[in-house]
């Protein structure tokens, strides 16, 4: 598992939907990752130390992990099968741990909350993990190949590829010159 961060929130100018962009900790690898909008304003609500009057859903849900006794470890996207993420949220209960299902977007917004750490499996970095070419700022390709961060590679099918270019093509939207300037 690699440890990821919340890099930042768009929007697409091409749709208007949004999208979070984790950042591989300890590389320049990004994972885009299409979610809600209600998800992606209860991402950025906490991100930006935002004060609601209620508690918005995953408020509820951290309340109610803490009133049972457990804690939120840590979030993990798992796994990118026919264009969907899935993640599972780890809790502590009782001494040991259980995992939960999850879509990622509520997994992240409760990491958030719970400020856990998030992982990702490296087979979802291989199939939608972006590096940026330092000079333009667009997504490398890699020719057909998905590089990892150990700088080997493995070929994608074409198949694999038509799926992935929504995320070239909204990534090339992007502008940015602002990646390194989080929003918090």
């Amino acid at each position: 598992m690699i440890e990821m961060t919340i890099d930042s929130i768009r929007v697409s100018l091409m749709n208007y939907q949004r999208v979070v962009i984790l950042k591989e900790k300890d590389t320049e690898r990004y994972l885009p990752i299409w979610i809600g909008a209600a998800e992606a304003d209860a991402i950025a609500v906490k991100l930006q130390s935002f004060s609601v009057p209620r508690p918005l859903t995953h408020d509820l849900l951290q309340s109610v992990i803490d009133v049972l006794g457990s804690t939120v470890d840590s979030v993990i996207v798992s796994d990118l099968k026919n264009d969907t993420f899935y993640a599972r949220i780890i809790l502590n209960v009782d001494g040991g741990q259980v995992e939960v299902d999850s879509r990622p977007s509520d997994a992240l917004a409760l990491a958030v909350r719970a400020e856990v750490p998030i992982y990702t499996e490296e087979v979802v970095l291989d199939k939608a993990g972006i590096f940026l070419d330092k000079e333009t700022g667009k997504p490398i390709s890699g020719g057909g190949k998905v590089a990892s961060a150990e700088g080997d590679s493995e070929e994608i099918s074409e198949e694999e590829k038509k799926k992935l270019s929504a995320f070239y093509d909204f990534i090339n939207t992007l502008d940015l010159d602002d990646f390194d300037k989080r929003k918090s």
